[in-house]
């Protein structure tokens, strides 16, 4: 996953000097970025920031944005307007250390592109090289910024790649149900948000989003839930029940940010962040979730949302250990996994050989990492040998094999124990149930 820049505010600091702001003293934000930054003046990549702020407004700048208690952020307080430039009264003593800090206004409007020059030239130079799999698009504002990405990245020929839109900022909550229709999956910024928005908004807004990434079946993640362990070996129980609120209100994926980038104890973080999550899941009531998601879907069903149903529904009905998904795009294990079953869904994605007249090409390999970011799915990529054959690719049979063998040596399935395979046979879409016998 690649991080952008996007539309963000920020402070340029060429000479790369730490800078050291002191509480009450006053300090000048400026568009003229050939001036250079100091304890005095702070040039920024805006010209409409003092179009857009009054006096008595906040201001927040630094490498990780103010907490609260942090020393690499710093609180300002507009005083006084002065043509382009904004006269400031710092709040909090700190020191900023390198070439570019975050700079944060509560609830104003950048007319900054929704993919920055420099995003497009690291795109262009790293992304295609690494064939990445997601863009989180930074400060995603409505639904034209996923457009205007999706056609770049389509221009740079990532295509395939899927766009996770950061929701950071009041625009994003505005204009959420626009976006999430347009994006593959939704990242819920809880460190910018929780400046935008009145503190005891923020778990309003998170679960409502949750909730409806859940009903279209397009994965939710939730970030800044363990700050306390970027200097500290445990989180504090507030951070912990955080973690299991997040799992229990149906998220996929927890981020973690400043706990693994700069923090003292990445490990730590990410093994106690993982306890909490299968601890949570133990306790997450499938069986209700599944009522709610079918009731929520819209009648008549779509054939493949109807496959998926029933597929889930067989599987509880017969106790199966596990669901066995056939699919070549992901998208049919996306939809069985959006209905959350009580077992897990192995994913065997089926490679195929594309021509364009001109290359060949395989797709296979980005499916399979992509379904990675949906809960529950545990994804398995076939060998084009395996199915190589006219037979072996109406059956599966082969595969399927080979895809029982591996569940048996992870552990997931024993003697006697059934399994609910969903493929395509022909034209038509099957759900069998196999008992495996010695």
């Amino acid at each position: 996953m690649l991080d952008t820049v996007g539309p963000e505010l920020q402070v340029v600091n060429k000479s790369e000097k730490e800078i050291s702001l002191e509480a009450d003293a006053t300090v000048v934000l400026t568009p003229d970025q050939d001036k250079e930054a100091s304890a005095s003046l702070l040039p920024i990549n805006f010209h409409g920031l003092a179009q857009s702020v009054n006096p008595g407004d906040q201001i927040y700048i630094g490498q990780y944005l103010f907490t609260g208690r942090e020393t690499t952020s710093v609180w300002l307080e507009v005083s006084d307007l002065r043509g382009d430039d904004v006269v400031c009264l710092i709040k909090s003593s700190a020191s900023l250390k390198g070439s570019l800090f975050t700079l944060h206004v509560y609830r104003i409007h950048v007319e900054l592109p929704i993919l920055s020059d420099w995003d497009k030239d690291v795109i262009r130079k790293w992304g295609v090289k690494n064939k990445i799999d997601f863009i989180s698009l930074a400060y995603t504002r409505h639904a034209e910024d996923v457009r205007h990405a999706r056609e770049f990245l389509a221009e740079v020929g990532l295509d395939q790649t899927q766009i996770i839109a950061k929701i950071e900022n009041i625009e994003g909550v505005t204009h959420y149900d626009e976006i999430l229709k347009e994006a593959d999956g939704i990242m819920v910024a809880r460190g910018n948000l929780g400046m935008d928005l009145p503190a005891e908004k923020v778990f309003l807004f998170q679960k409502a989003a949750i909730y409806k990434c859940n009903m279209a079946g397009k994965p939710a993640i939730v970030t800044r839930v363990v700050d306390t362990m970027t200097t500290n070996l445990r989180p504090t129980r507030a951070e912990a029940t955080d973690v299991a609120n997040a799992v229990l209100d149906g998220c996929d994926a927890i981020l973690l940010g400043a706990e693994t980038q700069r923090g003292l104890y990445p490990v730590q973080a990410i093994s106690t962040v993982c306890k909490i999550c299968a601890e949570a899941e133990k306790v997450y009531n499938q069986a209700q979730y599944f009522k709610k998601a079918v009731k929520y879907v819209a009648e008549p069903l779509l054939h493949m949302e109807s496959i998926a149903i029933s597929a889930v529904r067989t599987a509880i009905k017969v106790n199966a250990a596990v669901i066995i998904v056939f699919t070549s795009t992901g998208r049919t294990a996306r939809l069985i996994a959006k209905y959350r079953p009580t077992m897990p869904v192995l994913n065997v994605v089926i490679p195929r050989v594309k021509s364009n007249s001109i290359k060949w090409s395989l797709t296979g390999v980005f499916e399979t990492r992509q379904t990675l970011l949906v809960r529950g799915l545990f994804p398995f990529l076939a060998s084009l040998t395996s199915a190589a054959d006219s037979e072996s690719r109406r059956s599966n049979e082969p595969v399927l094999q080979v895809a029982i063998d591996y569940c048996k040596k992870a552990g997931i399935v024993n003697h006697h124990d059934r399994v609910a395979v969903c493929q395509k046979v022909g034209d038509a879409s099957v759900v069998k149930v196999l008992e495996l016998d010695d």
